[in-house]
């Protein structure tokens, strides 16, 4: 997996800190913090309605919504969301239509140009007339919702505390109105983080100049097929007759060797091309993360058939790991029609995103779904020869197609960019103003043409879809025939989809669009390396059909893992290469076949694992090195005191003081350094090494070969090391650090104090913002048990330290035997207002794994207290 990279911020310069450093003394005031909190109880007339709409909110805030009409359920939905989180609403829509430069000023054009090119917000705008006529109907009401709770509050200070903040540098702002649109932007935003393949595509290609074929085919290592199993066994599916059906075009060879992999074209791979795919791996840097990225994409799910369950009923768990920060990314609601009917037909709760109508994972009144990254490679890189206005199609030259754009800078001049596109999709290569003049001495195919090169991005997203379409439909499917047709509109991102529902069936499927390739670049696997532009052999030719995208119904097995692992062992239809290497899979495996029931109590329990089932082949290697010796100059007996931490090592990650928790801190530092130390010397600053699971897998095949290429470190002229050399300074280096950050004494150590989690606002959390402001936004930190490829995924990247940046966003276990018997947890709270009784009030919990009762029907939700608010129609008839 590629090396997870840090949220980007997106920070206010000093000279706007120091202005609002002035307002913090305000700003605190009790009346100008609570201004936007929203009334949660009473009666609020809301333009649109029709009838009257009820609110019921728990403890935590989280707001079950009950209406006689479908319309009136999304205009609820709406408001309601607008009044918990209508700044991250106006944030994201901003940032999707690469606008943001309009909300912070001259730091966002940059990432505002990346969008506008790639242009999310025009192919939303696309999408929106090819969407069934009820999905345009419910986006409509829920922008309707919006706009009621947008003219009802009147000033941006009523909305939330950020627009007072902003508005001491950049006066004037006005909201807008909310639009169908703006939500359908946000998906195209989460498919972006969520695409497979597109970091290791352009690493691969900056890495060939520098080192062999093989070499790489060591740290891109294939899927360990024979000791971690796909989410589906040849038992549960196989592609039978599609296989034949669907040809070379979607097939990969068998061989899984590292050695299969042959070196990219020397016309699309050189010194010159090798800086343009670095430019554009600068510029795609720019985006703000919005749910995650990289390593942090992965998630756990898994679904126990009735056999396997202590209930008589499945159970099914889901942990999404995404990006961490506040407000969290998701928003819980229910969604009830009060007659549940063909024209109401929704009875509906889970994990919602505000902004977006709709539950994206949970369960209605007769089955539950849940989500993790399937991870399939939908989107290439094409290399294109660029002369004046135009580029290369085999032997001729076709025009660009060429628009402006303006970008409004609040506190600043308007920007302009242009858009450059080939067939392929944009440039992006155009967004990186030094990338203008890369290339321009380079022969093309033994020509000097004055050519430029460039680099366009093919991407199944910038596609019009019919996702929104399976939103609606997978929340009232009522049986594994309707999730299936439901799951055939899913688009992007492509997702394993998990099912389970009350008849006691389980199931899955693997929908989305994936690219059919005609050709493979140099015989390597599809999408591998950036392929040539101006060849017509290397385009998409089509995509897999449905029918042939792995499913399963009841495996034989009785019990589905999907946590990011190969889908299935045959390579027929392709997916991707760029699976999770499956440490977390095959644990959930083992842990629940370890018992003959699952209780939903085990459910929650195998979430919180923290064991670290990579770390015995590790240990095993590091105990082998000797460090007591009778040579006074070998004798290390003040490392040794750490290495004996790992001898009686469970494996386990946990926070707190232990011996578990010291062996952890000291076996992570030691993971880091043999990072730094065996790959960092070649991968530079940029690529470093991110210590997930594919670097693992790496690991473990270079650990039986001790005299391999790559334990060598090119930094140390004149020496060749080898492994066990490499392993002891390893161990030396993190004892040193250890003793400087945590003390001299190893049993005193303690993982959490080094692997810790702060929540981060996306605008007013970064370092270059004054710390009062900070603090006003800003949580935490927590001490963190798990890791990587960990169950207990609370990711970190060694490239970069051991601070969490992504983790599970919620934890959810359905109990399909009794629905008001499921539980679930936030990462953080429910609302987005700094101070809210809801900001953060889960966030504890989550961090323990402790999860709270999720009551479905009315009466169990009423029975759980709370807030009663009542929405009704304004008498004036707007």
């Amino acid at each position: 997996m590629p090396r997870a990279k840090t949220v980007r911020r997106v920070s206010l310069s000093v000279a706007i800190l120091v202005v609002v450093a002035l307002v913090v003394a305000t700003v605190v005031g009790v009346s100008l913090v609570r201004r936007s909190f929203p009334q949660t109880s009473g009666e609020l007339t809301v333009s649109g309605l029709t009838s009257k709409v009820t609110v019921l909110r728990d403890d935590r805030g989280v707001p079950q919504i009950y209406a006689d009409n479908a319309q009136d359920l999304f205009r609820a939905q709406g408001f309601v969301a607008a009044q918990d989180r209508f700044f991250e609403m106006d944030l994201r829509r901003h940032i999707t239509a690469g606008r943001l430069s309009e909300i912070v000023g001259q730091d966002g054009v940059e990432t505002d140009r990346v969008i506008r090119t790639m242009g999310w917000r025009r192919v939303a705008e696309a999408e929106l007339p090819t969407l069934a006529p009820s999905t345009r109907q419910y986006l409509q009401a829920y922008a309707d919702g919006v706009n009621a709770y947008i003219t009802k509050a009147g000033s941006p200070d009523n909305m939330g505390l950020e627009y007072t903040m902003l508005g001491q540098k950049f006066p004037g702002y006005r909201v807008e109105p909310w639009s169908p649109a703006d939500s359908l932007a946000w998906l195209k935003a989460m498919a972006w983080d969520l695409r497979g393949d597109y970091d290791n595509e352009l690493t691969r290609a900056r890495l060939s100049g520098s080192i062999t074929p093989a070499r790489l085919a060591q740290i891109f290592p294939p899927y360990p097929a024979e000791s971690h199993q796909p989410i589906l066994s040849d038992k549960a599916w196989s592609p039978g007759a599609a296989s034949s059906t669907l040809g070379a075009a979607s097939a990969i060879p068998t061989e899984r060797t590292a050695s299969a992999v042959p070196s990219p074209r020397a016309d699309v791979n050189n010194k010159d091309t090798r800086i343009v795919y670095g430019e554009v791996a600068a510029a795609l840097d720019q985006l703000p993360v919005m749910v995650g990225r990289g390593e942090g994409v992965g998630s756990n799910s898994w679904v126990v058939g009735p056999e396997h369950s202590s209930t008589g009923k499945p159970l099914l768990a889901n942990d999404p790991h995404l990006g961490v920060g506040i407000p969290g990314i998701w928003y819980q609601t229910g969604l009830h029609c009060r007659n549940v009917s063909e024209a109401c037909p929704f009875d509906v709760a889970g994990f919602s995103f505000a902004g977006l109508p709709g539950i994206v994972i949970g369960h209605n009144q007769s089955v539950s779904w849940g989500f993790t990254n399937l991870g399939p490679d939908v989107s290439d890189f094409y290399l294109e020869q660029v002369v004046g206005e135009k580029y290369r199609r085999g032997n001729d030259y076709l025009p660009l197609k060429e628009h402006n754009e303006t970008i409004k800078v609040a506190g600043g001049e308007d920007v302009t960019t242009t858009v450059r596109e080939t067939l392929h999709g944009p440039l992006l290569s155009d967004v990186i103003t030094s990338v203008a003049q890369a290339g321009k001495s380079a022969l093309v195919e033994g020509k000097p043409e004055p050519s430029t090169y460039a680099v366009s991005l093919a991407w199944t997203g910038l596609l019009p879809g019919h996702t929104a379409d399976a939103i609606f439909k997978i929340n009232t499917a009522q049986d594994f025939a309707q999730f299936r047709a439901a799951a055939k509109d899913f688009a992007v991102p492509a997702q394993n989809l998990l099912y389970a529902d009350t008849a006691g069936h389980i199931g899955y499927q693997a929908p989305g669009q994936v690219p059919i390739r005609a050709t493979s670049t140099g015989g390597a696997p599809p999408g591998y390396w950036p392929a040539p532009g101006w060849d017509p052999k290397y385009d998409w030719t089509g995509f897999v059909p449905f029918e042939q995208m792995p499913t399963a119904y009841d495996p034989p097995e009785g019990y589905i893992v999907a946590a990011n692992q190969e889908v299935t062992a045959s390579q027929t239809p392709f997916l991707t290469t760029e699976w999770d290497y499956g440490y977390r899979s095959e644990r959930i495996r083992d842990l629940i076949t370890a018992s003959p029931k699952v209780t939903p109590e085990r459910m929650s329990q195998i979430q919180g694992d923290t064991r670290n089932t990579f770390a015995p082949e590790l240990v095993k290697a590091l105990l082998a090195v000797k460090l007591d010796n009778p040579d006074p100059e070998l004798n290390d007996p003040f490392t040794k005191e750490a290495q004996n931490l790992l001898r009686k090592w469970d494996y386990t990650q946990p926070s707190g003081r232990s011996q578990a928790a010291a062996a952890a801190a000291f076996y992570n530092a030691v993971w880091s350094n043999i990072l730094d130390l065996t790959f960092n010397d070649e991968l530079g600053l940029t690529m470093k090494a991110d210590g997930g699971s594919r670097w693992m897998q790496a690991v473990s095949g270079l650990l039986k070969a001790p005299r391999d290429a790559w334990w060598d470190n090119k930094l140390t002229a004149g020496v060749i090391e080898g492994r066990d050399e490499i392993l002891r300074q390893a161990m030396v280096q993190a004892r040193k650090d250890l003793t400087q950050q945590l003390g001299k004494a190893p049993v005193t150590w303690q993982w959490g104090r080094l692997h810790q989690l702060k929540l981060e606002h996306k605008i007013l959390g970064g370092d270059s913002v004054l710390g009062p402001v900070r603090a006003m936004f800003n949580r935490g930190p927590w001490q963190m048990p798990g890791g990587s490829s960990i169950v207990d995924a609370n990711g970190w990247d060694a490239g970069e330290g051991y601070a969490v940046n992504w983790a599970p966003s919620m934890r959810m276990v359905v109990n399909l035997g009794d629905l008001d018997a499921s539980r679930w947890v936030n990462q953080s709270g429910n609302s987005g207002h700094p101070y809210d009784n809801h900001y953060v009030d889960q966030a504890d919990a989550w961090v323990a794994n402790e999860t709270y009762p999720w009551p479905f029907s009315e009466k169990a939700v009423r029975a759980g207290g709370g807030d009663d608010l009542t929405l009704t129609p304004d008498a004036s008839g707007n």
